[in-house]
């Protein structure tokens, strides 16, 4: 589709059209492979800049909307993060190489499937900080917090219960709708928040939902 056909090739693009600026997020795509993350069969087509399916109705994600998401999450080293709808597990490897050992990254995965899929994936790279859970019926790890949440699902109106997993100072990235929403916790615990419009993500599923 874009002529896309390597790894390389792959990161060219994505900085070139302005997806991919900063140097952390940079060296994370050039160090995490996305042909690591994706099913049998998709060779032909895993440098292009399009979703692919992985199963159960999910997707692996458009790679430039993953670096957008990424630059947004503003990601430093040591960070507490939180990876929701980690589905092939690439988003959690991307996060575990920005916040390196000292860090930590807990993946959580709605289908069992996938989620044993993003563990085999993530073992390919020598990440002990990093883990993918079974998400249960409440939505995150409530009693937790975090420096940062990436959410890889649409969510149909604004989860305050993740909100109440961020630490001050921290920052959650969620589409809701077809929106992005790109969301900072002040030091006054409250919620500043800007919108980036015009996107579609696979739903979140409404019974994680709450208010």
């Amino acid at each position: 589709m874009f002529g896309t056909s390597s790894h390389e090739d792959l990161i060219h693009y994505l900085q070139s059209s302005g997806a991919l600026s900063s140097p952390l997020v940079i060296e994370a795509f050039q160090n995490v492979d996305r042909a690591d993350f994706v099913p049998e069969g998709f060779a032909p087509e895993v440098y292009e800049d399009y979703p692919l399916h992985i199963g159960e109705g999910q997707t692996i994600s458009q790679p430039s909307v993953v670096a957008m998401m990424m630059e947004m999450l503003d990601v430093h080293k040591a960070q507490k993060i939180l990876d929701i709808g980690s589905g092939s597990g690439w988003t959690t490897a991307l996060l575990a190489f920005m916040v390196g050992e000292n860090g930590s990254v807990t993946g959580l995965e709605r289908v069992r499937s996938l989620v044993e899929f993003g563990r085999e994936n993530l073992k390919k790279y020598n990440f002990a900080h990093a883990r993918i859970l079974q998400a249960g019926d409440a939505l995150g790890l409530p009693g937790e917090s975090f420096e940062r949440i990436l959410v890889s699902a649409a969510a149909e109106k604004f989860p305050h219960a993740l909100a109440k997993q961020l630490k001050i100072g921290g920052k959650l990235v969620i589409p809701v709708g077809n929106s992005i929403y790109e969301v900072t916790k002040n030091e006054n615990g409250a919620l500043e928040g800007v919108e980036h419009y015009g996107f579609t993500f696979v739903p979140l599923i409404t019974r994680y939902e709450e208010t």
